[in-house]
């Protein structure tokens, strides 16, 4: 699980949100944690937290349901603007690849619901 040969995807929705030193650093997170024996699911949600100082931000891994979650700090004295608003990354292992997208719950969220019309 999570070879850190297979290709590593990153999907436009995370690019669009999420700074590429962060992407980065996520990336090292994975490979650290898989040399950790941490990695027990093959998907991994991240969730960053909305604290922060000058020169590191701060996030948790939750894997099976939520039930193991790790905190980590990361280096990082980049804009923090896409941090305040849940933004959750998902990383999936998949037979090829291991892709990191947005969750799906943070798509619903930004569609609009139709109201009903009586």
């Amino acid at each position: 699980m999570y070879e850190m040969t297979k290709k590593l995807r990153v999907g436009d929705d995370v690019k669009e949100l999420i700074p590429q030193a962060v992407i980065a650093g996520l990336w090292d997170r994975l490979k650290a944690m898989r040399k950790e024996k941490l990695l027990i699911d093959s998907t991994i949600a991240i969730m960053f937290s909305d604290d922060y100082e000058d020169n590191k931000i701060f996030f948790m891994t939750l894997q099976k349901a939520g039930s193991f979650a790790n905190e980590y700090e990361m280096a990082y004295d980049g804009p923090k603007d896409f941090l305040g608003h849940g933004t959750i990354v998902i990383i999936k292992d998949r037979p090829r690849t291991i892709q990191m997208s947005i969750s799906d719950a943070n798509k619903d969220a930004d569609t609009p619901t139709e109201a009903s019309a009586d």
